[in-house]
């Protein structure tokens, strides 16, 4: 009989975006997208990080400054790309469109990502960090107890940032990529489990995942309710100041414990990440076949995952582990599985599950 066994840090990690997913894995990424006509188009390309190579990338608490700044710059190149098959070829370019393009020529899109990538951060500090403050300022003529107020604000925080979430995902579009979303993590989940990679298989895994950036924020308005709170000035310039200057050291903390929560499963870690995997109920979906399928072209883009089964779980995998012959059950998510010893046959696995 195949026994229990515990998740394996795979190394990879991805995003949903419109119409499809991006995989990354060490320095290459690739991004699948549904095309209108159905097909599925995959590109792969290279990303070199802002720090590649430094030695600031192996200092905890640094590392993760650029890790941030990373993953913001890659997910903007990956949702331009997804974008792009679904642009209006109706629509007309503006004077302000083809004057931009002149000034900037062939650096017009990636300067015009910039500016979107920098006027988003800007609306997301002044969102989610100035305003609580200063929602919360507004009540100091009445609470002179410092601790409170500063309590007060991160809940706020905290309220706008689930409220934000919970509103977008009542959008249609968004809807989509949420569902995108989840195919991502299905599949993630479904190779980190040692099962092999077929639609059926990643159907059946969880739409949750520790290591799932919609956690990795929630730990960021978590820690700037805590710093904040034994940080503090009198100045109201500087309050504002402070929490602007303080973002770096936020998501560097953050993403410690978000990369812990990836590789270990003790009690404490399963503790602290359980307000992030139930913020991903609003952020994740069901996924329909189609997307798990574009969520599986990501990953054997830049992923070998048979060699993966192998170097982790001690077994090789033939065509005849990837035959989907049976749909997967309606709503049947497992969190936990049995996987196949090395000596084990595909039938004697499959035998295993059905006893199960």
């Amino acid at each position: 009989m195949a026994k229990k066994k515990k998740m394996k840090y795979s190394g990879i990690g991805g995003q949903a975006v419109l119409e499809g997913i991006m995989m990354k894995n060490k320095d290459q990424y690739a991004v699948a997208v549904r095309k209108p006509n159905g097909e599925i188009e995959v590109e792969v390309e290279h990303y070199i990080g802002i720090a590649h190579g430094s030695k600031l990338l192996n200092i905890p608490f640094i590392r993760g400054i650029f890790q941030f700044v990373d993953s913001l710059i890659l997910g903007m190149r990956s949702l331009n790309f997804s974008a792009a098959f679904y642009e209006d070829e109706d629509a007309k370019e503006t004077v302000a469109d083809k004057a931009f393009h002149k000034l900037f020529k062939d650096k017009a899109d990636k300067v015009f990502s910039a500016i979107v990538m920098i006027i988003s951060f800007a609306l997301a500090i002044a969102i989610f960090m100035v305003l609580p403050y200063y929602v919360t300022s507004l009540f100091e003529e009445y609470i002179r107890n410092a601790s409170f107020m500063a309590i007060i604000e991160g809940v706020l925080r905290i309220v706008i940032f689930v409220g934000y979430v919970l509103s977008i995902s009542l959008m249609k579009d968004i809807k989509r990529v949420y569902m995108y979303h989840g195919a991502e993590h299905k599949c993630i989940n479904c190779i980190e489990k040692g099962r092999p990679l077929t639609v059926k298989n990643v159907m059946r895994s969880s739409k949750q995942h520790k290591r799932c950036g919609t956690s990795f924020l929630l730990f960021v308005m978590l820690v700037s309710v805590i710093l904040f709170f034994f940080i503090r000035v009198d100045n109201p310039v500087y309050r504002v100041l402070i929490r602007i200057a303080l973002i770096p050291v936020i998501a560097g903390i953050s993403y410690e414990i978000i990369r812990l929560a990836g590789r270990s499963n003790n009690i404490l870690v399963r503790i602290i990440s359980a307000p992030g995997m139930w913020l991903q109920r609003l952020t994740t979906k069901e996924p329909d076949e189609s997307m798990a399928e574009v969520a599986i072209a990501a990953v054997e883009a830049v992923f070998d995952w048979k060699a993966y089964l192998y170097e982790a779980f001690g077994y090789e995998v033939d065509d005849s582990w990837l035959r989907d012959d049976e749909a997967p059950e309606e709503d049947e998510e497992l969190e936990e599985d049995e996987v196949l010893e090395k000596d084990e046959t595909p039938e004697e696995y499959k035998r295993s599950e059905e006893d199960e």
